[in-house]
């Protein structure tokens, strides 16, 4: 009788919270090539320069490049840069369609605090990764990177066997997932499981007890709504909420519900969650369209937290908000006006890899 391997829940793993102690930051840098910045790609190779420049001096950052030319292209980018604490930066040529590193990236899981689980003592999640739903084909490279991570770690993999993207989903390392609706439940990801089926695979994959889910996106997202542009947990029991202030915002509606459902939930052990209002930066235009700019869509890392702003009277406002939120990191704006272009900001091309203490 054939039996199923056990999951990485069964074995004592679980997703950690983004401001658990980082061993590394993965990014995947852009090619003019790809289509995720349709006219306006010269400035957007500064940001990987940007990144590499903040998130060097506290944790390793790997950058996934295409090939040996694209390869070249970057290291004239490094070698510019005086900022940069070089012997922090490795590079790694495994192929990618585009660089949004948060969804086709690595999820990596670590032993719970009380698991007595024998090394190796992280390992990477394989899910599936299909362009947010088919829309920006190929993605065949990009789909492969989880793989090829775990091949260089030298680190176990799972294949979960369904669609999902890193920034559909947000924990808070204490059993508690927040995603949305308009995301994990389209039928462009996974048509063939229902809700109880997309919790169970959550639950077993990422350790998670407790599922919200908010309802939503934002204007503009071609992710279909992606929680990392609308909430996201800032500690165990607190929640940063957007919170669009002009009723006559097409954003203000359904913020406003995600709010209200938020308000109502409780975290993994009954207790309600603290939400904190984020403010919007307006509307910004692009490529013929609104583009999804939010400050939710900052990147926590080990003593820094990077946070998307867009010459906006809000900016200042909301860096207060997360230094707050972030008392002992210093929390750094970076005008994301180019990068958002791409309908992505920091967080987007960011995933954490987790040290083992």
């Amino acid at each position: 009788m054939k039996t199923n391997p056990p999951t990485p829940a069964a074995l004592g793993f679980h997703m950690p919270a983004e401001w658990e102690l980082h061993e590394a930051t993965w990014l995947t840098w852009p090619r003019g090539a790809g289509a995720s910045f349709p006219g306006k790609f010269d400035p957007v190779p500064a940001y990987w320069v940007k990144l590499a420049e903040e998130l060097s001096p506290h944790e390793v950052v790997h950058i996934v490049v295409h090939d040996e030319a694209h390869e070249e292209i970057v290291r004239r980018f490094l070698a510019a840069s005086p900022k940069l604490s070089r012997d922090r930066v490795f590079l790694h040529r495994f192929g990618c369609n585009e660089c949004w590193c948060r969804d086709h990236g690595p999820v990596f899981v670590v032993p719970k605090p009380e698991s007595r689980n024998p090394k190796p003592e992280i390992a990477v999640l394989d899910w599936r990764y299909n362009a947010w739903g088919g829309k920006y084909p190929p993605w065949d490279l990009d789909d492969a990177v989880p793989q090829r991570v775990a091949q260089t770690l030298g680190l176990p993999l799972f294949s979960p066997d369904m669609v999902l993207e890193g920034g559909s989903i947000d924990v808070n390392g204490r059993g508690t997932l927040l995603t949305t609706e308009s995301v994990l439940l389209n039928k462009n990801r996974n048509p063939q499981f229902t809700k109880p089926q997309i919790e169970q695979r959550l639950r077993d994959y990422l350790g998670v007890t407790h599922i919200l889910w908010l309802g939503g996106g934002i204007a503009g997202d071609d992710t279909d709504g992606h929680v990392d542009d609308i909430a996201r947990f800032v500690d165990a029991r607190t929640v940063v909420a957007c919170a669009e202030e002009d009723p006559a915002d097409e954003n203000h509606a359904p913020l406003l519900e995600n709010l209200k459902r938020l308000r109502a939930m409780r975290d993994q052990d009954g207790q309600p969650l603290r939400v904190i209002e984020l403010p919007m930066p307006g509307r910004l235009e692009g490529r013929g369209q609104r583009l999804p700019a939010s400050y939710a869509n900052f990147y926590i890392a080990n003593n820094v937290v990077l946070v998307p702003v867009y010459s906006h009277r809000n900016d200042s406002r909301a860096l207060k908000i997360l230094q707050r939120c972030f008392p002992t990191r210093r929390v750094v704006g970076i005008e994301c006006t180019d990068l958002v272009w791409g309908l992505g900001a920091l967080h987007c091309v960011t995933q954490q890899q987790p040290k083992m203490t």
